[in-house]
């Protein structure tokens, strides 16, 4: 923090205006959660008054400390104080139109709604498992630049219910294991749930399960300023992850609710507000905060103010700016001079390879390009191929690499790499397989609601894996994911495709990707000479008869190259057929219709994919058929697998000659 003096006399006022803005704002919604901010205000307004460095006029310096509410229910705390510290997006009128359509103040925090909201929580846990990907990016980007560019901290709220959640036990793991000791997490105690007290439920010692973890511990009253103040102090020395549990009482305040969960998801009713503010001593109309304890927050944000001139007189006069800045600019120039060359060089030697090799090999060209990629995969680094030559694993000691070793952790993997990305500076990526999928699909879920650009490598991706059987086996995962608003799932068919995919995610800025990668090997299948990025329309023409077309089949991933021998059977009959490699249904929806249509074609259509037909109909119209999977998979090997539940040229050719017969017949 800046040398300005810090005034801790108000201190007691200040927090009572968190309580007044929080319980007010809830009563005008009707609807809310006023119990969580007015008993964790005294533990926030320290930690604001006295620690934080942040600078509303520029809400993303790089170098800013991170606050996140992982008790998002609580979102009336971050409103209150983001208006009190002034922060231009965040006036009076947005308090009062709390929880209402439109306003930035919404149920619960919402990146990219307002201003300085670090990351959407709400999920509980999401919250603190995305922190432990920030202080994770922090070390790291000190580790490269030092402490005069890289050196805050990230501090979060959670409560009882962020630590039940089974993500918790993930991220503190992690966090332990790593010894981030930029991670602050203040819990707030107060023993109570929606459902009541929590030992309807619980009887874990929390403190002892984070000690366990490598973290430093420590609990004090969350009502005692000075208590919370000496803890955190404490906590900002040590180079372990700090847990400092706050007991608290839930609607501190509030003279017949207060350590009820009663107060925790509805209003007071004005009756309990009037004698709250009695009890309070806080004699003002609702959404009305004296001068003096106005002047008071706003002092913290003039003092972050001047720590951020000082920082950017530091960038400004340092030799690793000009490096600095390039992991923030997402430059891809470099990327796709690279990709270009790459795959014209895939062109001339056509490999067979799994996908999840020839992901591998564009990920050396990758890496190679940009220095901000992180990779990562949860314990199957060898399976997902992930890691790439040069890379160095993160370790405790030695945060310098590019590698991290998530464990078998994937949503906290999932987690952590939406806070890297939120975190700005690195680019992350991480695998598992496929079917594991859905332990990630929370992190997911919010990388996708974010924005965040974050590229999941999901390998083994169907039955193609072979002896593992149907618990390994993803068959409804691809359909489930593409379900999902603002993700391209890519299943390419080659190394080819594979590149491009790869392309396609890292030059998103915007948009989550999921790569759907084989275990067995595939043919390379693209003939032409041009080096255009053909995945990046979604799905394109692999083979076009050249004239009116008989059928069409529509395939994605390891059938692509069933698709391609079926139509070279059907056309040996004298049959025009197209074939349609289509890696991203995603992206093809969001081309013009006539693209569609010409891709598409008018004649009857058979999509083929080794999962489940749901999602398809809309690219195969009426006139259809389906090859793929209607039920689990099994143990064996792949080949074997394939005949077995007919995903095979025989079927294709078989079902291609009686949608044909059946046109025929229809015009007749």
């Amino acid at each position: 923090m800046s040398g300005s003096a810090i005034d801790t006399t108000h201190e007691a006022m200040m927090a009572n205006a968190i309580r007044a803005l929080s319980m007010d704002a809830v009563e005008a919604a009707n609807s809310g959660h006023p119990g969580m901010p007015m008993g964790m205000a005294d533990a926030t307004t320290v930690l604001f008054n006295r620690f934080m460095r942040i600078d509303p006029t520029q809400p993303l310096w790089a170098d800013r400390d991170r606050f996140v509410l992982s008790a998002g229910h609580g979102s009336m705390l971050l409103y209150a104080v983001h208006n009190l510290l002034g922060y231009d997006d965040m006036p009076m009128d947005e308090i009062r139109n709390f929880r209402k359509l439109g306003s930035r103040t919404a149920g619960h925090p919402e990146y990219g709604h307002a201003a300085g909201i670090e990351t959407t929580t709400g999920p509980l846990g999401q919250g603190i498992a995305t922190a432990v990907g920030m202080a994770l990016a922090e070390r790291m980007l000190n580790a490269r630049f030092g402490d005069d560019l890289v050196d805050h901290r990230t501090f979060v709220i959670a409560g009882d219910g962020c630590l039940m959640e089974g993500i918790s036990h993930e991220a503190i793991d992690l966090a332990g294991h790593l010894g981030l000791g930029g991670l602050i997490v203040l819990w707030d105690d107060n023993r109570i749930t929606i459902d009541g007290a929590t030992d309807l439920s619980t009887s874990l010692d929390q403190q002892q399960r984070f000690a366990a973890a490598g973290w430093h511990v420590i609990s004090v009253d969350g009502h005692d300023r000075e208590a919370v103040g000496r803890a955190l102090a404490e906590s900002c020395g040590d180079q372990r992850p700090s847990l400092i549990a706050c007991r608290t009482i839930i609607g501190f305040g509030a003279p017949t609710k207060q350590g009820t969960s009663a107060t925790h998801g509805s209003p007071l009713g004005a009756d309990e507000i009037a004698a709250t503010r009695q009890a309070l001593g806080w004699n003002h109309p609702p959404f009305e905060v004296p001068a003096d304890v106005a002047d008071a927050w706003l002092a913290i944000s003039k003092r972050g103010s001047e720590t951020r001139q000082e920082w950017q007189e530091r960038l400004d006069n340092s030799e690793q700016k000009n490096a600095f800045l390039m992991h923030y600019s997402r430059d891809n120039a470099p990327l796709l001079a690279a990709m270009e060359a790459y795959r014209r060089e895939l062109l001339e030697t056509r490999p067979k390879l799994a996908t999840r090799k020839a992901s591998e090999r564009a990920l050396e060209v990758i890496n190679a390009v940009l220095p901000d990629t992180v990779g990562g995969s949860a314990d199957l680094t060898g399976s997902n191929n992930t890691r790439t030559k040069a890379m160095r694993p993160v370790s405790r000691d030695d945060f310098s690499g590019s590698y991290i070793h998530y464990g078998i952790r994937e949503h906290g993997m999932a987690a952590a790499m939406n806070g890297i990305s939120l975190h700005g500076g690195l680019r992350p990526y991480g695998g598992t397989f496929l079917a594991f999928s859905d332990y990630c699909r929370g992190a997911i879920r919010l990388s996708a609601l974010m924005r965040q650009p974050v590229v999941y490598v999901m390998t083994h991706d169907s039955i193609g894996l072979g002896e593992d059987g149907p618990t390994h086996q993803p068959v409804e995962q691809v359909a489930s994911l593409r379900a999902m608003p603002n993700i391209n799932v890519f299943r390419p068919a080659d190394a080819l495709e594979t590149a491009e995919a790869w392309e396609c995610a890292l030059t998103n800025a915007e948009t989550p990707s999921i790569l759907c990668l084989s275990r067995q090997d595939l043919p390379f299948l693209r003939d032409a000479a041009d080096s255009q990025n053909q995945s990046a329309r979604g799905a394109y023409l692999l083979s076009d008869p050249g004239r009116n077309r008989d059928l069409t089949l529509i395939a994605t991933g390891s059938e692509v190259s069933i698709a391609v021998e079926a139509a070279e059977r059907l056309a040996s009959d004298g049959l025009a057929v197209a074939v349609v490699s289509a890696p991203c249904f995603d992206i093809f929806a969001q081309q013009d219709a006539e693209y569609r249509a010409a891709i598409l074609g008018s004649a009857p259509r058979i999509g083929i994919e080794a999962g489940v037909s749901f999602g398809w109909a809309e690219w195969l119209g009426s006139e259809a058929a389906f090859v793929g999977m209607t039920s689990f998979g099994a143990s064996g090997p792949a080949a074997e697998l394939y005949r077995y539940f007919g995903i095979t040229v025989d079927r294709v050719v078989v079902e291609g000659q009686r949608l044909i017969k059946e046109r025929l017949e229809k015009e007749a």
